[in-house]
C-alpha cells in the first residue's frame, strides 16, 4: 500500500484547507444531510482519517491495510482537529475514522444539544454505543462494533509504593485511607472521573492535585521520585515500567467506556464489505497490544505503517510481504 496521496485524496485534503478556515463546532446542518436511509454506500475508493497522535495514526494505518487487503483503495490523510474531520466525514471528504465511544458520543450530544447537555458517555458500553448510534445516525454516520481494545483514563503508582501498602485497585487504595497527591492536569480538580470521582467512588483523599499534565514524562517522573503518589494516564501508556509504576485497576468502572471505534460515512463506506473488513480488528486487538505499538511508535522510534503491518501480519490477518 502506498500512502503517496493520490487523486481523491489530494482533493480531500484540499476541501479540508477549506473547512479549516471556515469551520466552527456546526457541521453541515442536519436537513441537508438527505436521507439516511437508503442502502449503504459501497465505494471502492475510501479515505481513513487519523487525528494525528501515534495511537490514531496506527489505528487509520491498520484500518487502511484491511481495507485494501478486503479489494478497497485505501489512503490515509491526518487531521488533528476533530472539529473539522468530524464535518468532513459527514460529508464523505473522509470515509472513515477511528474514534473512543463515549468520548464521541459526548462529542456529538455537545455538538446536538450544548455544551451544557448532559453526557451520554458512561462506564456501560451498551449504553453509550446506544446513544453515539443515534446520535451519528441523523449525521448519516454509521459507527461500527467496538473491539477488546480501550483507552481510557487510568491511575497509576510507584510499584514500591503498591507492594508497601498491598495495592491492587483503587478500592484498596481508598481503604488504605492514604493521603495522595495526584500527578494530573488543571481540568482534574473539578473533571467528574478524576479528582472528584476519586473521592466519591473510592473514598480517595486527594489532598492536592499536581498540574503536571495527563501522563506526561514530568508527572510520571513525580510519581516515580515520591512528591506525588499517583498519575493520571491512560490504559495503552506503554511507558509506565520506565519508571516503574503500575497501573491501580479501576474496579468500580469510574471511567467511561472509551473503547475504540470505527466510525463511517454511511453514504460511502457502510457496506457489509467495510464492516467485515474493520471487524476482523476486533478478534484480535486488545488494549496491550496498542500500548506494545504505541511503544514502538514513541519509543523505539518505528514508523506507524511498519508496527502496524507487523502486527496484522502476526495476526494472519494480512498476508506477509
Amino acid at each position: 500500500m502506498t500512502l503517496l496521496l493520490r487523486a481523491r485524496a489530494r482533493r480531500a485534503l484540499a476541501g479540508l484547507l477549506l473547512l479549516t478556515a471556515t469551520a466552527c463546532t456546526t457541521g453541515p446542518s442536519l436537513e441537508n444531510q438527505g436521507e439516511v436511509t437508503a442502502p449503504p454506500g459501497d465505494s471502492k475508493e475510501l479515505i481513513v482519517g487519523s487525528a494525528g497522535f501515534t495511537e490514531s495514526d496506527l489505528l487509520a494505518q491498520m484500518y487502511a491495510l484491511l481495507l485494501e487487503r478486503a479489494g478497497y483503495s485505501a489512503d490515509i490523510i491526518s487531521v488533528t482537529n476533530r472539529e473539522i474531520y468530524e464535518p468532513a466525514l459527514e460529508s464523505g471528504q473522509i470515509d472513515v475514522v477511528p474514534e473512543y465511544a463515549a468520548t464521541f458520543a459526548d462529542w456529538l450530544n455537545a455538538k446536538a444539544n450544548g455544551a451544557d447537555a448532559a453526557p451520554v458517555g458512561s462506564p456501560d458500553l451498551a449504553a453509550t454505543m446506544k446513544a453515539l448510534r443515534a446520535l451519528a445516525a441523523p449525521r448519516g454516520l454509521m459507527v461500527l462494533d467496538p473491539g477488546r481494545a480501550v483507552d481510557q483514563n487510568a491511575f497509576a503508582v510507584a510499584a514500591s509504593y503498591a507492594k508497601k501498602h498491598g495495592l491492587k485497585t483503587l478500592s484498596d487504595l481508598g481503604r488504605a485511607k492514604l493521603p495522595v497527591r495526584l500527578a494530573a492536569g488543571d481540568e482534574c480538580v473539578q473533571r467528574p472521573y478524576c479528582a472528584p470521582g476519586l473521592k466519591k467512588t473510592y473514598g480517595i483523599d486527594i489532598v492536592a492535585v499536581d498540574p503536571k499534565g495527563v501522563g506526561t514524562t514530568q508527572a510520571k517522573q513525580a510519581v516515580q521520585n515520591g512528591q506525588d503518589q499517583m498519575v493520571l494516564t491512560t490504559t495503552t501508556d506503554a511507558t509506565l515500567d520506565q519508571f516503574g509504576l503500575v497501573l491501580l485497576e479501576d474496579d468500580k468502572k469510574l471511567q467511561n467506556a472509551d473503547y475504540v471505534v470505527p466510525v463511517v460515512n454511511r453514504a460511502r463506506a457502510g457496506s457489509a464489505g467495510v464492516r467485515d473488513a474493520l471487524g476482523r480488528l476486533n478478534t484480535v486487538l486488545t488494549t496491550a497490544d496498542l500500548a506494545s505499538m504505541n511503544e514502538q511508535v514513541d519509543s523505539w522510534r518505528r514508523l506507524p505503517e511498519d508496527v502496524a503491518r507487523t502486527y496484522l501480519e502476526s495476526k494472519k490477518l494480512i498476508p506477509k510481504g
